[in-house]
């Protein structure tokens, strides 16, 4: 029995090895491709999905192209075991280095077992990022100054880590918004050392900061708001020295509508609300207007 399970272990990582080559493969045509992309409607145009969510490999690999970067490191926080991310295609494709940061032990030793780890120079940290932290995390790591990419998605506190981070000044930041904030009001969940998205109310949806909020954040960090990905879940930022032919846009312009249907009961079954209905779910609860540095209610 050992046996058979040792050659059913040994087929299934070979196995996932070659469908690792074959969508690297692919991606590295298409990154190819969108190399020459002169001019995009939308950053949803360059999109194509290797390691990503969504498209996000697309966006970024267009980005990197019309962004003059000087250091090819990058940061990405709230990584999980790192299968899924927004950088794993930078570190395979291009041979960036970097340094991803996860609060799940599990997850962070997953990844030191993974080829990744020993093929190229990326570091691994295990914590949970506050904004008290988040600085010392990195510095810590040997990384200051100017880098190429920040991925932030910790559904959460992420308005407020943004906020916090000095340490590094990064060519383009990617961030989660919560669309189902709509695009106009300037809004965040109020920062909370502790944040966990399950615990802060049970639907799921209360949880991270509007696109407005981001674009006025990041107008005060040096940033121009360049569009969001098509799924409606993360935001595109680059310093505002760097734009060259990239179009500064404004949230309401940039703005895109998630489906997502993630909502949960008490029971914590799915209960997949969509459009106007998820906004009611948590109409009431308290969110931090950034404008007016209040606390008001949904």
């Amino acid at each position: 029995m050992k046996k058979l399970t040792n050659i059913l272990y040994h087929y299934l990582y070979n196995l996932r090895k070659t469908q690792q080559a074959d969508i690297l493969l692919l991606g590295t045509l298409l990154a190819r491709q969108n190399k020459e992309l002169s001019h995009i409607n939308s950053l949803a145009d360059a999109e194509f999905k290797v390691f990503s969510q969504a498209g996000d490999d697309g966006i970024i690999q267009y980005l990197i192209n019309k962004v003059h970067i000087q250091d090819k490191t990058f940061i990405e926080f709230g990584v999980e075991n790192y299968i899924e991310s927004n950088t794993r295609f930078l570190l395979k494709h291009d041979n960036w280095c970097g340094l991803i940061i996860d609060g799940s032990k599990k997850a962070t030793d997953f990844i030191k077992t993974d080829d990744i780890y020993y093929q190229h120079e990326l570091k691994v940290v295990t914590s949970f990022i506050t904004a008290e932290n988040i600085n010392e995390l990195i510095s810590s790591q040997g990384i200051s100054g100017e880098i190429g990419l920040l991925s932030i998605d910790i559904d959460g506190n992420d308005y407020w880590i943004w906020k916090a981070i000095e340490v590094v000044q990064p060519a383009i930041v990617v961030i989660e918004y919560n669309s189902v904030f709509g695009a106009e009001r300037p809004v965040t969940v109020p920062y909370k050392e502790d944040f966990v998205r399950g615990e802060a109310h049970h639907s799921n949806l209360y949880f991270g900061a509007s696109i407005q909020s981001l674009c006025m954040l990041g107008d005060e960090k040096g940033y121009a708001f360049v569009g969001s990905n098509s799924i409606g879940n993360n935001a595109y930022f680059v310093k505002k020295e760097r734009l060259g032919s990239l179009k500064s846009l404004t949230a309401a312009e940039g703005y895109v509508l998630s489906r997502f249907r993630e909502s949960r009961d008490r029971k914590g079954k799915l209960t997949h609300l969509t459009g106007a209905a998820r906004y009611e779910c948590i109409k009431g609860l308290p969110v931090f207007n950034v404008s007016s540095n209040t606390t008001e209610l949904l």
